[in-house]
């Protein structure tokens, strides 16, 4: 204690359960925000992990298809992942073989894009999938970026 106040430093313990217990001098309040620095540089470089949903129904058009396929396609290549729903209407609930069908369509469409991380699940009127990117498609994007499209 005599020799951290000579030094004008704080005596902090670093390690309480050693035997016997370890002490460092070292300025405190500079250690602190030197960590707080460090916490928020690693916050800063995480991947953020977005998912986009993309709704379709069970008795699509071809070339609305086609549209809402490349749409979940630039949502693998930018990284995210994608949920894509299919909403059943009246008698198109007693099919939902059509929807699964249809997701399963969709991603043999995308297999090299990304996989399905989880399978066609019924939830009452819709039918939902989860798709995501392989990891070597992740492209790293800045915060702008990260809330377009």
């Amino acid at each position: 204690m005599r020799l951290a106040q000579e030094a004008d430093l704080d005596l902090v313990e670093v390690a309480p359960t050693a035997r016997p217990p370890v002490c460092k001098l070292m300025d405190y309040g500079k250690f602190k925000y030197e960590s707080d620095q460090k916490r928020r540089e690693a916050r800063k470089n995480q991947v953020q992990t977005v998912i986009k949903e993309m709704k379709l129904r069970p008795k699509i058009d071809p070339h609305d298809y086609e549209t809402k396929k490349g749409h979940v396609v630039r949502f693998l290549k930018a990284g995210d992942k994608v949920k894509i729903t299919i909403m059943f209407r009246g008698r198109e609930q007693s099919r939902p073989e059509l929807g699964i069908r249809l997701l399963q369509r969709l991603s043999t469409d995308v297999a090299e894009l990304g996989y399905v991380e989880a399978q066609p699940k019924q939830d009452g009127r819709n039918m939902t999938m989860v798709m995501a990117p392989h990891k070597g498609a992740r492209t790293l994007r800045t915060p702008e970026q990260a809330g377009t499209v």
